[in-house]
């Protein structure tokens, strides 16, 4: 190990203090990981997983809208094809996202297979939904408004029930800080920290990524405490390329809890796109139609579209926030439809059944992540990254509703499937070659990063906001001890600054990725933005070109 590799960094740790072995090391345990764990295990293999806190702790499990699907004789993949090219904003991968509308449907039948419930409607058949973006009702849902829990607690018994096939070893409390990589840049194994900030070692032939999103780089947000860019951070330290990660798209109704009610550290109430598919409307202070003559779809329109309208409109008015009315729903289908949305926003200070709920845009989803196909390869050989860590092209510029459940569940059965066939294939990789050391961020400066990034890296973005963003950045206090603390610090850091560099260059306007100076989009910029770090440390932004695909996607 005297060899320092030549692509990417890691983080300064100690020595480990204990090691493990198996076949693939797998973190994150929401949907796509826990789809992905299922067949890695059927197909016999040894599987390590790492989960930060509980195994139920992910952004699935507050997951409240619910999963896009074909399911009814008046839909077609057509046309939810269709519908997720549009709201892609001409960045979508056509093929990619045509892969995903063709296999929801089996992929839900699989999850009710496994013991997944999704609502019914009087007759008995699956009660279907309208989002935002959607020209069909094709969104299952699970207990109203708890699709993701219902997503969870299935893979999660399918998980414990058990039966024939590999061995699993479950590592709770455990966090990851980087993906080892061998001489020849292969991922071998993982380096992690446990609950008592103590190093370990995972010696593995293949990594899997399921980490989630970044939604923590921001104050106001919908994402678990988890959701800070861990996966993303990592993969990148590895020397994998990351794609579009300027599209962080913010949903447009987030709880803004009355000023008597707020908590430090309170999670973020979304109120779900499916309130606004059921009839509510976007009004201001006046009471006046926000989204009127906005858009065709008005209400429902793609998310990245109302998002920028709330934006604009609050820029233009002075107002810190607007209101969601949904009071026309009547007391007995806010109980019967939304019955979480409604006890957390009653225990906010807010009743929804008879006054319009106080709502803003808050950080949601990111649309960007690790470059990957939708088996979840990557430019790693070995690394493989699914769910809402990776970028497949599916998503595009901004993210059609109740897409990314699907996709996790897709993902995380092909990746573990190939992933099985791949290993049957190749030899083992080497030991573990240390990359050049990367400097830590101080715990403290989360606070500065969250506050800077909901400036001037939010909804709407400039030149301006951006530079001094990453002058801010540029400044930040180094850490000098790996801790949990400093982890999510330095995570978020490099997260910020993927973001931001990815968001400077990209000098238009399109989908989630709004800029006030450059309001249009330009036909010129239909192209992706790719990332890498090279061995100092520093990241190399390229302009991609848009491949047959994405132009046919257009």
């Amino acid at each position: 190990m005297s060899a320092l590799n030549r692509t990417g960094v890691q983080l300064r740790a100690g020595a480990p203090t204990w090691t493990r072995r198996c076949d693939v090391a797998v973190v994150g345990t929401g949907a796509a990981g826990m789809s992905a764990i299922l067949t890695l295990l059927a197909e016999g293999l040894d599987v390590a997983v790492v989960t930060r806190g509980r195994i139920t702790d992910s952004s699935t499990d507050w997951a409240q809208g619910g999963l896009a699907a074909v399911w009814s004789a008046t839909d077609s993949t057509e046309l939810h094809l269709s519908d997720t090219l549009t709201a892609g904003a001409q960045l979508c991968d056509r093929h990619n996202a045509a892969d995903l509308v063709s296999h929801a449907p089996a992929a839900l039948r699989r999850l009710i297979d496994l013991g997944g419930h999704f609502d019914t409607d009087e007759t008995g058949r699956i009660d279907l939904h309208l989002e935002g973006g959607h020209h069909a009702r094709r969104i299952l849902h699970a207990g109203g408004d708890q699709s993701g829990h219902e997503v969870e607690r299935a893979l999660v018994a399918a998980l414990d029930r058990g039966g024939d096939g590999g061995h699993l070893q479950m590592l709770t409390g455990t966090r990851l800080t980087d993906v080892l990589t061998d001489a020849h840049g292969r991922a071998c194994g993982l380096a992690v920290l446990d609950e008592s900030d103590s190093t370990g070692r995972i010696e593995a032939r293949a990594v899997l990524l399921a980490t989630g999103g970044i939604g923590q780089l921001w104050p106001a947000t919908t994402n678990p405490p988890v959701a800070t860019g861990d996966g993303l951070a990592a993969a990148v330290r590895a020397g994998a390329v990351a794609r579009d990660t300027e599209f962080m798209q913010f949903h447009p109704t987030i709880l803004v809890v009355p000023a008597d009610h707020r908590v430090p550290g309170d999670r973020g109430v979304l109120i779900s796109e499916a309130v606004r598919g059921e009839g509510a409307v976007l009004i201001d202070h006046r009471g006046h139609r926000v989204m009127t003559g906005v858009h065709p779809l008005a209400d429902l329109a793609p998310r990245d579209v109302v998002s920028a309208a709330e934006q604009a409109h609050m820029n233009t008015t002075g107002e810190e926030h607007l209101f969601l009315d949904a009071t026309a729903f009547g007391a007995r289908r806010w109980e019967r439809s939304f019955p979480s949305i409604l006890q957390m926003c009653r225990q906010r200070g807010v009743d929804p059944v008879g006054e319009p709920i106080p709502v803003r845009p808050g950080a949601h989803y990111h649309c960007g992540g690790v470059a990957a196909t939708m088996a979840g390869i990557t430019t790693v050989p070995g690394l493989r990254v699914i769910g809402e860590a990776a970028c497949t092209g599916v998503q595009g510029a901004n993210r059609l509703a109740s897409n990314s459940l699907t996709e996790a569940l897709v993902m995380g059965e092909r990746a573990g499937g190939e992933m099985a066939g791949w290993l049957a294939a190749s030899g083992r990789p080497g030991a573990a070659v240390p990359r050049c050391a990367a400097g830590l961020i101080d715990a403290a400066e989360v606070s500065t990063l969250r506050a800077r990034m909901a400036a001037d890296g939010s909804v709407l973005r400039d030149a301006e906001g951006l530079t001094r963003t990453l002058q801010v950045l540029d400044c930040l206090r180094p850490g000098d001890r790996l801790d949990d603390a400093a982890l999510t610090a330095t995570n978020l850091a490099l997260t910020a600054r993927l973001v931001t560099g990815a968001a400077g260059m990209r000098t238009e306007s399109r989908g989630c990725h709004r800029r006030s100076d450059f309001p249009e989009r330009r036909a010129g910029w239909r192209v992706h933005i790719d990332t890498r770090m090279d061995a100092a440390g520093e990241l190399r932004l390229t302009r991609g070109s848009s491949d047959r695909r994405d132009r046919e996607a257009a």
